[in-house]
């Protein structure tokens, strides 16, 4: 049953995306109504079938690569309503579900068993380091697109040349307080990710931090964010600065998550 509620929200997502495209390029109300329902329609499917595998499991569907890029693909569409809701911005659904697509699409390409905990991941650790993981990991995506959505709005405005997405792309002050307001919320996460991170490897390997490939890059892009964040508030960078570090930052953060785990051999190479 988890994979059907799984599928069908992927089917969702897919009809969602190419309506908000479609909003994005022509600016037709019905393409961002049907795009936002679909969109609540996937959300609310991948909720079940999330809840479905956790019951047939009895652990968070976070333990291999398809469980992982499934979240992670359902937290950022989470934050996504969440912030639909509150800004109401026609053009963001049509940067950020693209980028959710494809880490549930990717999860639909692997295998969909559920398999039994092996002895490291039984432990409470596992749902609360993952989800304020994941959690920050999702917020970081948003900084990530806003950085997009802000250097193409600047390039027009800079090189005086309105293009398409012009009056389609919120304000430069908008992009930046989204970028600012994601990176507030998601670098607390980021660190009690890696708290938690570190008190549970003490319970399974004996050790708080072993410099395996995973804690030293997830420590990287701590370092990065942190860096970001004090740079804000000390120096006030904003802007364009603001903008390419929030892209960098979340590419670190697809290369901790992914690149670690299918490049580089260690004790989260199970995940």
């Amino acid at each position: 049953m988890n994979v059907a509620f799984f599928l069908i929200s992927l089917g969702c997502y897919f009809g969602a995306v190419f309506c908000h495209l479609m909003n994005l390029i022509n600016q037709r109300v019905w393409a961002r109504q049907w795009g936002n329902l679909l969109t609540l329609s996937g959300f609310i499917f991948h909720t079940l079938a999330l809840i479905v595998r956790l019951w047939h499991s009895g652990h968070i569907p976070i333990a291999n690569l398809h469980e992982s890029l499934s979240f992670f693909g359902w937290a950022i569409i989470l934050f996504y309503l969440v912030l639909e809701y509150k800004y109401r911005i026609p053009s963001l659904g049509a940067f950020v579900l693209p980028l959710a697509l494809v880490f549930v699409f990717s999860a639909s390409m692997l295998p969909k068993e559920i398999q039994p905990l092996i002895p490291a991941l039984q432990s409470m650790w596992l749902g609360i380091h993952t989800t304020t993981s994941f959690g920050g990991y999702a917020t970081f995506a948003f900084a990530f697109v806003a950085g997009i959505m802000y250097l193409i709005q600047e390039n027009q405005l800079r090189s005086k040349k309105i293009g398409l997405f012009y009056y389609r792309l919120p304000s430069l002050e908008v992009l930046d307080d989204l970028i600012h307001k994601s990176l507030v919320f998601g670098f607390p996460l980021l660190t009690i990710g890696i708290i938690t991170g570190s008190l549970w490897a003490n319970t399974a390997w004996g050790s708080y931090w072993s410099w395996d490939p995973k804690e030293t890059w997830a420590l990287i892009t701590w370092f990065i964010y942190a860096a970001l964040v004090h740079a804000r508030f000390t120096i006030g960078w904003r802007g364009r600065k603001s903008a390419y570090l929030a892209i960098i930052g979340f590419c670190f953060v697809l290369f901790t998550f992914l690149g670690v785990n299918l490049l580089l051999k260690g004790l989260h190479s199970y995940a």
